[in-house]
């Protein structure tokens, strides 16, 4: 079984200043796709590059296969791991870079061939054996780099932001490549990104990170429909969710600057710790519609002017300014028709309501998780 498990792990570097990772504690369980998110200088690299044994542990445990790897090499930890930058030997074929790590190991020749062939096959690389990296595409670059970490047959693959450096057709493709090779290997993967739509769709689980600390651990929607805290809840979501600064007077309703929200979700005694205190109300933009009626009785409502139309051909981004210069982005059906200065009022149901508390940022627990109802 390769699962990895990090037990409140820190890298510190010299010079002072906080740690590039504080405490991070999380178990990758076997055969899992573990996506660690989070923008750029979060921590997610350096934890990956800590797993690969290519960072020292300034404190904490790491376990691979129930085994302590602190102080194990990289080489001896039965890793593979794919860069961002291909790191491909432009003298050698893609055949000899494919074998190269075998090679090294003193692999029987004939078991060489036999996994360079196969890993090629399922790549589709077989036409571009004899070929040097120069002659290749971006993508097929991508694959051989992919293929030199398959055919090491290794516990545990990591990943390190191996699409940036695509286009956007050819990361879709190549994405989908590496989902179907985890459910062809159900090898245990790590993959760093800062894309979230790349976390949201190869994810088993994602890791979201914040400051070189984890903010949340869960499957995608579950992160995506109940955010631990407002930072999550930007992150995750394009356009980044709405927040909306209130003071919740009463704990059935709240009203700010153009914002009127019911809170069906969550019962009085919920509520009862943040009344009289300063809140943020979440809502995404996919929530916001024109239509008063298909949000239900109790809908909640946020009024304004237009000053940004986006048509995206399939959908509209409607920009909305509300009072106090508080900005709202809506996902609107591609005919809607909208002016800029119009004045306009946005409708969503009560279901779709996110609260947060304004002082530690932290949600505010409902009495059912949003997944369950929306």
């Amino acid at each position: 079984m390769a699962v990895v498990q990090l037990d409140r792990i820190c890298k510190r570097y010299g010079g002072g200043g906080p740690p590039a990772v504080d405490d991070v504690d999380v178990t990758i369980g076997d055969g899992e796709f573990m996506v660690l998110l989070g923008p750029s200088g979060c921590g997610k690299s350096t934890t990956l590059r800590m797993i690969a044994g290519l960072e020292t542990i300034s404190s904490g445990t790491l376990s691979i296969d129930g085994r302590v790897v602190n102080e194990v090499p990289a080489k001896d930890r039965d890793i593979a791991m794919v860069f961002q930058s291909y790191a491909l030997y432009p003298h050698m074929t893609v055949a000899e870079n494919l074998s190269f790590g075998l090679r090294r190991r003193k692999t029987p020749a004939p078991e060489i061939e036999r996994r360079v062939r196969e890993v090629a096959e399922i790549l589709g690389l077989a036409p571009y054996l004899a070929r040097k990296p120069h002659a290749l595409s971006g993508g097929q670059r991508q694959r051989v780099a992919l293929g030199r970490a398959m055919v090491r047959e290794p516990m545990v693959f990591l990943f390190d932001e191996p699409l940036s450096n695509l286009d956007a057709a050819l990361r879709v493709n190549t994405r989908n490549e590496l989902i179907k090779q985890h459910r062809r290997l159900g090898s245990t993967m790590i993959y760093v990104t800062h894309d979230q739509v790349e976390a949201m769709t190869m994810g088993t689980r994602i890791c979201v990170m914040n400051g070189g600390r984890v903010a949340q651990v869960g499957a995608p929607l579950d992160v995506y429909w109940n955010p631990a805290d407002t930072f999550v809840a930007r992150f995750l979501g394009s356009p980044p969710m709405n927040l909306f600064a209130a003071t919740l007077a009463e704990p059935g309703r709240v009203e700010a600057g153009g914002l009127r929200s019911r809170l069906t979700r969550w019962r009085p005694d919920a509520l009862a710790p943040v009344v009289g205190r300063d809140v943020m109300v979440g809502v995404r933009a996919e929530d916001l519609s024109l239509d008063r009626e298909a949000a239900g009785p109790e809908a909640g409502s946020v009024a304004g002017r237009v000053f940004a139309v986006e048509p995206l051909g399939a959908e509209t981004l409607v920009s909305v300014e509300l009072e106090r210069g508080v900005e709202c982005t809506a996902r609107l059906s591609r005919g809607v028709q909208a002016r800029i200065g119009e004045a306009i009022e946005l409708f969503f149901p009560p279901t779709a309501t996110f609260l947060f508390d304004a002082a530690t940022t932290r949600a505010v627990p409902a009495s059912a998780p949003l997944g369950a109802v929306h």
